[in-house]
């Protein structure tokens, strides 16, 4: 695995330079992924990458965000090769994800049956962001993979511009999409997931729910046992700003198999004393209110290298990563990122790592779900 970027300014050449870094002194590259800036001309990143790698399978997302084990970069490109002989990817693109997503996650899934048989697999989703019900996308992988197959992968992240979020397959730029790679390889997948989010009193009953909406928690309006319960400031209750940066630093948490998961707080409806969200958040179930800080989130980051490096058999060849964007925000502008990335690296500044800051993470070793939000989902290759 080879990974490279470049931050310069004209995305075909940003493009050219990032691909040569990654293929430097490497041949038989077997898959390309690349994670760059909807800032950039997409189209003109993927002609410069492409003029380097040829025919070699591509895929991508747009990001707000990307980084490798040197540090972060913003307005750039970063460019993961894999090679070898040990490895088999089959890649796929499904458009429509808004309007069927349920539908679109098994047709796009599917692709694992054409991996040969025996090794390690692993599933790669990157989808659109804007997805209003993106674990339904989670439940159409399972409808065709059922529950064995790891899922690795993000959203991708919409452009401050227009607020368009784009795929990459081969040489196309799509919206609305759900793009996958099926990866079969001789030595394991490993994969690791933390968001470093801890709960804040006692679980919250959902009392009334519906599409992308908590409206009751505890037979009140949703809206005030949230504020209440986390002692906001008089402005969050009523100014979308200020709601919107308090919101920031507290996700709610639901219980999964898997363990405690981070879900977005995406605004209020002040008129109904709603919140709205775009997970999926069920009537009749508990809900835990959360907030973190710096030590917990780093903490967190160790703890998703750990667990994904813990499955292989030996030292990683190097590693994917999906960092929720709400993560970099409240980590802040100054060391907290380097610091992140460190922990995700081991603190080996030439380790190859290829990550992004996503709208959404996807992460499952085994079980029914795999989406998270304000997390970080890692792909370790042995």
């Amino acid at each position: 695995m080879g990974v490279g970027s470049s931050a310069g300014p004209d995305g075909e050449k940003a493009g050219m330079r990032a691909a040569r870094a990654a293929l430097r002194d490497r041949g038989d590259s077997r898959l390309i992924v690349v994670f760059g800036n909807p800032r950039h001309d997409l189209t003109a990143v993927l002609r410069g990458i492409t003029k380097v790698t040829g025919d070699v399978p591509l895929v991508g997302c747009s990001t707000s965000g990307e980084f490798t084990a040197a540090g972060p970069i913003f307005d750039g490109v970063v460019v993961a090769a894999f090679g070898g002989s040990g490895f088999q990817f089959e890649t796929r693109a499904v458009e429509g994800i808004s309007r069927c997503p349920r539908e679109v996650g098994a047709e796009a899934t599917e692709s694992a049956a054409t991996l040969a048989e025996g090794g390690h697999t692993a599933m790669l989703m990157l989808m659109d962001g804007r997805v209003e019900r993106q674990e339904e996308v989670l439940r159409g992988a399972y409808d065709t993979l059922g529950a064995s197959v790891p899922l690795i992968g993000g959203c991708a992240a919409p452009s401050p511009v227009n607020d368009t979020a784009f795929l990459l397959h081969e040489g196309r730029v799509l919206t609305d999409s759900l793009v996958t790679v099926a990866m079969r390889s001789e030595a394991p997948f490993g994969i690791g997931v933390a968001h470093g989010y801890e709960p804040v009193g006692d679980p919250i009953l959902v009392t009334r729910s519906g599409p992308g909406r908590i409206l009751e928690l505890d037979d009140r309006p949703a809206l005030d046992v949230y504020l209440d319960r986390l002692g906001a400031s008089e402005e969050a209750y009523r100014d979308p700003q200020a709601f919107g940066l308090f919101a920031l630093a507290h996700p709610v948490c639901v219980d999964r198999r898997s363990g405690r998961e981070a879900r977005l707080i995406s605004g209020a409806d002040f008129a109904s004393r709603a919140l709205t969200s775009p997970a999926d958040i069920r009537e009749g179930g508990t809900v835990w209110l959360s907030s973190s800080s710096t030590g917990t989130l780093l903490d967190a980051a160790g703890s998703a290298r750990a667990d994904a490096v813990r499955s292989l058999t030996g030292e990683p060849l190097g590693m994917l990563a999906f960092d929720g964007v709400g993560r970099l925000m409240m980590l802040g502008s100054e060391s907290g990122p380097e610091n992140e990335i460190r922990r995700l690296s081991g603190g080996n500044a030439e380790f190859p790592i290829a990550g992004c800051y996503s709208a959404g993470e996807i992460a499952r070793s085994r079980g029914f779900n795999g989406f998270h939000n304000y997390a970080v989902a890692v792909l370790a290759v042995g």
